[in-house]
């Protein structure tokens, strides 16, 4: 067990100090922290240059101060100014830099204004969005003013409807707590996929290595191929939770301190006040499932290949599984209560991400979680059974290997060897 536990950490330490582990956490720290900044970043960029500055031809000599009083409540940073110039010397001002573009106003047959915005490009959709915007509120107060509507009747007739939702069964969750679940289980759902991606692969590579450098003769003659395949997994789970915990507790934290705003835009689905305590539970016991699950196949498929080459090719089944489950959970998070994501909530290899889509997102029994749970347990345990006589046969071969034919090879030298 000494040896067991030797190559464990090893195997940990080993790839803790890897450059290309170091780097990648560094990458995806700044990423993060990026993203979470976005907003900032842009700011700091675009300070020097937030004034943009409009000409107004106004045609129809009399909507321009209103028009310009929506377009301030609108935007404060787009500067209007009434032109008297033609547009020949409008447009030689947007074309040396002096305008950001000129806007012509006029009104129709009806009265009904209307505009023509002139700009050097249409890359920049943030002003003319807000000139539109400043437009529709004119168009909706003259309207108003023609048509003798108050104010107050005319707010009470553009107020959104009120549509209120109940949920009949007792323990159904209120659509707050829907919304943080969904914000909840997106990104569990990229961080399920990702990491299962990563380690399983790193996994694979780490054995196709030691077996091209022939450190496996060595490690064979001294401790049993099964006890290695498990040191393995286990010593690359501890790396995962290693670096999964770094980024989370960072993003969270940034996410905290510069995204409550965003948060609140986005309905309450990044904020996770209301998410009971199991769900976290449930997430983290899939994602070690599911860890587990693909770990041992990519251990066992990862000792059939003797070229670090062939290890993509190899493991490229169990990567398009992985990638079916995610497609998959992405539609389930719009219809969590489809007969067909219950369906394949049970399959073990999509079990890890769907069955956990509907724990957060709906109220399952519990018999349906432990099911799942237990068929997943099964297929583990066949996997590991089945893996380490793949395992014990598979680091034994040598040569051009690159194709599923050979698992039965490597069952006939597992068995010559026992």
């Amino acid at each position: 067990m000494n040896k067991f536990w030797i190559i464990l950490f090893h195997t940990y330490l080993s790839k803790l100090k890897t450059k290309s582990f170091l780097i990648t956490t560094a990458i995806t720290l700044l990423v993060l922290v990026g993203m979470t900044n976005l907003q900032n970043i842009i700011e700091f960029f675009n300070r020097e240059d937030q004034v943009k500055e409009v000409a107004v031809i106004d045609r129809s000599e009399e909507i321009y101060s209103l028009f310009a009083e929506n377009a301030r409540a609108v935007n404060g940073d787009i500067q209007l100014k009434l032109s008297r110039d033609n547009e020949d010397t409008l447009h030689e001002m947007v074309s040396n830099g002096e305008l950001e573009g000129y806007l012509i106003l006029d009104t129709n047959g009806n009265g009904i204004p209307k505009g023509t915005y002139k700009s050097s490009s249409m890359a920049n959709v943030s002003v003319p969005q807000a000139l539109e915007q400043a437009l529709q509120q004119t168009k909706i107060q003259t309207g108003t003013q023609r048509l003798g509507l108050q104010q107050e009747q005319l707010a009470e007739l553009l107020s959104p409807v009120s549509l209120e939702r109940v949920a009949l069964l007792e323990n159904a969750k209120t659509e707050e707590e829907l919304n943080q679940a969904r914000g909840l289980v997106y990104i569990l759902l990229f961080v399920i996929y990702f990491s299962v991606i990563m380690y399983s692969s790193m996994i694979a590579m780490e054995v196709a290595t030691e077996k091209s450098s022939r450190v496996m003769e060595i490690l064979i003659s001294s401790v049993s191929p099964v006890k290695q395949m498990f040191a393995k997994i286990l010593g690359i789970g501890l790396l995962s939770l290693t670096q999964l915990a770094v980024i989370l507790v960072t993003g969270y934290l940034s996410m905290r301190s510069n995204l409550a705003e965003g948060a609140a835009a986005a309905g309450g689905m990044f904020n996770f006040t209301s998410i009971p305590t199991a769900t976290f539970l449930y997430a983290g016991l899939f994602f070690l499932l599911g860890y587990f699950l693909f770990a041992t196949l990519a251990a066992f498929l990862g000792s059939l290949v003797a070229r670090i080459e062939d290890v993509q090719q190899m493991i490229g089944p169990m990567t398009f599984i992985i990638v079916a489950a995610f497609i998959i959970a992405m539609f389930g998070l719009g219809n969590p209560e489809a007969p067909f994501i219950t369906a394949t909530s049970y399959i073990p290899f999509f079990a890890p991400m769907i069955m956990f889509l509907r724990v957060g997102m709906l109220s399952v029994p519990f018999w349906e979680i432990a099911l799942s749970v237990g068929l997943l347990l099964l297929t583990i345990s066949v996997l590991a059974v089945f893996g380490a006589r793949v395992y014990k046969g598979g680091v034994l071969m040598y040569g051009k290997s690159s194709s599923l034919k050979d698992l039965r090879k490597a069952l006939q030298i597992s068995k010559k060897d026992g």
